[in-house]
């Protein structure tokens, strides 16, 4: 087979029986040339939130990072078992930059701190991997892909320099034997760490196959696949052994989890396929995404989003909520970094669903109305079905109070509290 790329999310590599399923998975699939993308270990990022939080608060104490600390001693302690080996002086080297950044760091700019931080789960997560795959007799390369994915300075959600991200990978990655590297995280032209959005892996993987053209990615899940519905919430969840770029592109925009939004782009533009398979079970078809009709099989796609929040705008003197008003209205949302997931209007109102993401909420209302009259529900649920059948829309619907519905060609969308 020709040159792949293989991305391990952090439930893949959780623990360190974890760990060694990887070695297990490239024994089975027997790829040589190949670029390994890994997460962070586990939830480890929710920690180095903390440890962001936690700074900020100016309630930061050594055991927030000791908790980082002990986490990946102990999966290092149970692959190596010899605390001399040469991987623990780079677990410590790497938690010594942590501590001193936060010790040095003037800037009261919390996205920026934010980036600095989170990337050391990365960091220690392909650190410890790449020195279990020496240990198991691999010969791998690392890499920080810092070096190489360049973006602006939007912290928290950088965007790519593709011309310079390019030239970088295609000069200095090679496309023979084992490289491996970080997910999720970039850096911007002062050197500074960025990152690409949360579950922004998938999105790394996208970006090194496209500019190093890859025969194809897997993404390993702990999941057979992409399902029609996520199981903790939907029962008879389908797998669906065949999605379409173009679906794909839509499921993600609607919010599936398993599949990044940004990721299909890339690829797409090149006609990479990319499968998503189970960790578990390599041998397993699972799903590919690429060129052809739709999906297959044709079921309903079930997607939910949490703590969502509905705005209902009305003018102050009940005229026409007109062009102008709307267009307020978006560049309000843009400047407070709002994701609109959906919207609807009439002729004297407009409703808008979005993520609070960077907690802009209060500010935005606040803006709204000196010109509307404006109304809140936080903590509501969007919840999007795709090929929907009269059956599936019932079976959705039951026994939920819909604030909003919005009906469209094979797609209806539903707020509820």
């Amino acid at each position: 087979m020709g040159f792949q790329v293989y991305k391990f999310g952090g439930a893949s590599v959780q623990n360190a029986e974890g760990v060694k399923n990887l070695v297990k998975v490239l024994e089975q699939t027997q790829v040589e040339d190949l670029v390994i993308v890994i997460s962070a270990m586990g939830k480890m990022t929710n920690a180095l939130e903390d440890v962001v939080a936690a700074y900020f608060e100016a309630s930061l104490k050594t055991d927030t990072i000791e908790t980082v600390e002990a986490f990946h001693h102990n999966i290092a302690l149970e692959l190596f078992e010899n605390p001399a080996a040469p991987v623990f002086k780079k677990i410590q080297a790497l938690l010594e930059e942590l501590k001193g950044f936060l010790q040095r760091n003037k800037s009261p700019d919390y996205n920026f701190v934010y980036d600095q931080v989170v990337i050391y789960g990365e960091l220690l997560s392909t650190t410890i991997v790449n020195a279990f795959l020496e240990k198991e007799g691999y010969r791998t390369t690392w890499h920080d892909v810092r070096d190489y994915i360049k973006t602006d300075t939007h912290y928290r959600e950088g965007k790519v320099n593709w011309e310079v991200t390019m030239r970088n990978l295609s000069r200095k990655v090679p496309k023979k034997g084992i490289q491996l590297t970080q997910g999720f995280i970039a850096s911007d032209p002062n050197g500074f760490s960025t990152t690409l959005g949360r579950e922004g892996s998938d999105y790394t993987a996208a970006i090194i196959a496209y500019c190093l053209n890859a025969e194809r990615v897997t993404i390993w899940k702990d999941v057979p696949g992409v399902l029609s519905a996520d199981p903790r919430y939907f029962e008879n969840a389908t797998l669906l052994n065949f999605i379409s770029y173009q679906e794909a592109i839509e499921l993600a925009f609607y919010g599936a989890s398993v599949i990044h939004p940004k990721t299909l782009q890339p690829l797409q533009r090149k006609e990479i396929p990319l499968f998503v398979k189970s960790f578990l079970n390599p041998q397993e078809a699972g799903t590919q995404v690429s060129v052809g009709n739709l999906i297959e099989p044709l079921v309903p796609c079930y997607i939910r989003k949490t703590n969502q929040v509905l705005i209902a705008l009305s003018s102050l003197d009940f005229s026409f909520m007109a062009e102008d008003n709307i267009s307020e209205i978006f560049k309000l949302l843009g400047t407070y970094k709002m994701k609109v997931d959906l919207i609807q209007n009439s002729a004297i109102s407009f409703s808008v669903c979005v993520d609070n993401k960077y907690k802009n909420l209060d500010a935005l209302v606040a803006k709204l109305r000196a010109d509307f009259k404006v109304t809140v529900h936080e903590n509501v649920s969007l919840y999007t079905l795709r090929h929907a059948t009269e059956e599936a829309l019932k079976s959705l619907e039951k026994d939920k109070k819909i604030l909003l519905k919005q009906v469209m060609q094979n797609t209806v969308q539903l707020l509820t509290v």
